[in-house]
């Protein structure tokens, strides 16, 4: 059997031994004598497998009792419109009669995310890195400096949420340090960091994370919510975009992604079956560490993100060619390359060039050391 090692930024790699596990059930999931795929999402036999899914998934994150968690389906995109619509939308429709909201734009999902929101509510960009192509994350103020009229103060006392988007996927910066967002609820998408290290879900009023970067296949997305934040949509919300009807119901207002939901918790058990987020940490740390100090030592090749700001999870790298035409020809030729010796979707984000590797959880240190070994004898050909 042939496997690749898939850099892709999502949808990503799955672990071996899940897709193996999923394989060998694929035509009697638990002794059933039926897929996932088939049962129907109300049944005797589907129900255990969504309760020990969310269950994992409260013990692995450490999450609240006073949180809900939702399997959701639209991806992480839906939930720009969703968060705002629940949480500050006003009593018509538009952003007029909408509460006021913070974002902080670190990226391109930043970016539409607060411009989504501006659709429902009054939109406060409070600090952006675009100055710098989003090559790091601007500093803001605690929230009691909010007292002091602080300019960048990171929040508003009267903003319904204040949003940051934890890692940026396609830029390769992460947040450092979780900001004090004080009463206000802090919001995030954390798609592509989710279980990659310990996360103090306390910190936050709302989660969201589309499964297929580090969760399981696309068609996914995970809502962790606190149980005040629901409820609040107004009368004119669309069923579908209430939180509140599908924690009422369990995830199950309509025909949840079931087969998403049974792959998810198969990552899970496996998650757990290495030593649960610490332990998968300490591997992202190794394998993160191992690719950003060759890419200190390469005479080709380099990070374009500030040190204190690298993400654990997405790494761009671009060569040192100043001539921008021959620098996209040889980034091609490696990408090019690369794929022939079976490390694939190393293409960098079409709106920045360059290269990436994301080392999702399921990426083995293998892969990471194969990739450098590439690189050393692609940089010598050069």
């Amino acid at each position: 059997m042939k496997r690749v090692f898939n850099f892709s930024p999502g949808p990503s790699a799955l672990p071996l031994p899940v897709l193996e596990k999923a394989a060998a059930g694929m035509c009697d999931a638990n002794g059933t004598g039926q897929s996932v795929m088939e049962m129907s999402h109300r049944s005797k036999d589907f129900k255990p497998i969504i309760e020990k899914t969310e269950t994992l998934l409260r013990e692995l994150m450490g999450i609240p009792a006073n949180y809900k968690v939702l399997f959701l389906q639209g991806g992480a995109s839906l939930q720009f419109s969703m968060l705002p619509l629940n949480l500050a939308a006003g009593e018509a429709p538009g952003a007029a009669s909408g509460k006021k909201v913070s974002y902080i734009d670190t990226g391109v999902w930043a970016d539409k995310a607060a411009k989504e929101a501006a659709k429902y509510a009054a939109v406060s960009v409070r600090a952006s890195s675009k100055d710098k192509a989003y090559t790091y994350i601007p500093q803001v103020s605690s929230a009691n400096a909010v007292a002091n009229a602080v300019a960048n103060a990171v929040a508003d006392p009267d903003d319904a949420y204040l949003h940051i988007t934890l890692n940026n996927t396609i830029v390769g910066t992460k947040w450092a340090d979780i900001p004090d967002t004080g009463k206000v609820p802090l919001v995030s998408d954390i798609s592509s960091c989710i279980l990659s290290e310990p996360l103090d879900v306390s910190k936050f009023g709302m989660l969201y994370a589309g499964a297929q970067k580090n969760l399981g296949p696309a068609g996914t997305t995970v809502v962790i919510i606190r149980e005040d934040l629901i409820g609040h949509a107004p009368a004119w919300t669309p069923a579908m975009l209430r939180y509140e009807i599908h924690a009422a119901e369990g995830s199950m207002y309509n025909t949840p992604p079931c087969y998403g939901i049974y792959i998810i918790g198969l990552v899970l058990e496996w998650l757990k079956d290495l030593g649960g987020v610490n332990a998968i940490a300490k591997l992202n740390h190794e394998k993160a560490a191992l690719f950003y100090q060759y890419l200190e030592n390469s005479k080709l090749f380099y990070s374009p993100v500030e040190k204190p700001f690298r993400s654990l999870m997405n790494i761009p790298f671009v060569a040192r060619v100043e001539d921008a035409e021959k620098r996209g020809e040889l980034e091609t030729r490696f990408v090019k390359e690369a794929a022939a010796v079976d490390l694939i979707n190393l293409a960098g984000h079409r709106l920045v060039g360059g290269m990436r590797a994301s080392i999702y959880n399921a990426m083995p240190i293998e892969g990471v050391k194969a990739l450098i070994q590439f690189m050393e004898k692609f940089e010598k050909s050069v």
